[in-house]
């Protein structure tokens, strides 16, 4: 299923009319990694607004009947994705499992909660995916745990390249002595180009913004 520009900008425009993603090029965020950002996202937001977390459900349920209709399992990547996650498996009537960054430090220790069978099919749920990494360490785990990951649905990507290079080359610890490199197939309800479309046609930004926040895009380590 293709993403209809509508759809994608009918998302961005959510997105951006509730504040969940800022754009600012004059005062740029500061990430975890060290970059200057002019975009600041924060998806959970969706989630206090009934119409546009319906919405979401909706266009995330529809891509997984069509993409990956043999689906057995939704899981969560932690945190983002949990409540996302949650909303998608009620709306298919699947179970629901989500994996946490690292392995809980006491108890059973889990780093998958929820109850699954290995072999299951499982597409993972994310908010918003960035460089990717860590949300292909969660693809890894679920691997791990012998479950067959179908794919990831997400709100939001930055599309940067970095991202879809890890998505189609990430390299997956199996064992400690093998490798194996496989692709996940990612599918996300909008992106950084439709978002900047639509917040020039809504007057979030002006056209002189424009070509300093693509140039972001193309290289956000070294923007300024």
């Amino acid at each position: 299923m293709k993403i209809s520009s509508e759809s994608a900008r009918k998302v961005a425009e959510s997105l951006l009319q509730i504040k969940a993603i800022k754009l600012n090029k004059q005062e740029p965020f500061s990430w975890a990694s060290g970059w200057k950002s002019p975009i600041y996202c924060d998806n959970r937001k969706t989630l206090s607004y009934p119409e546009i977390r319906t919405y979401i459900r909706q266009q995330y349920a529809a891509l997984i009947r069509e993409e990956f209709a043999n689906t057995e399992v939704i899981a969560g990547v932690a945190t983002g994705g949990i409540a996302q996650g949650a909303l998608v498996a009620q709306e298919l009537n699947l179970p629901f499992i989500y994996v946490r960054s690292s392995s809980k430090g006491h108890g059973l220790q889990n780093k998958i909660e929820g109850v699954y069978e290995a072999n299951q099919k499982v597409v993972v749920i994310e908010d918003l995916v960035s460089t990717g990494m860590s949300s292909l360490k969660a693809v890894e785990a679920l691997r791990e745990a012998n479950l067959e990951v179908q794919g990831m649905v997400a709100i939001f990507t930055y599309g940067f390249d970095q991202a879809k290079a890890n998505f189609e080359k990430y390299q997956c610890k199996l064992t400690k002595a093998n490798f194996e490199k496989y692709q996940c197939k990612l599918i996300c309800l909008s992106d950084y180009d439709h978002l900047i479309e639509e917040a020039l046609e809504k007057g979030f930004i002006a056209e002189e913004d424009v070509a300093s926040l693509k140039r972001w895009k193309k290289d956000p380590e070294h923007w300024k």
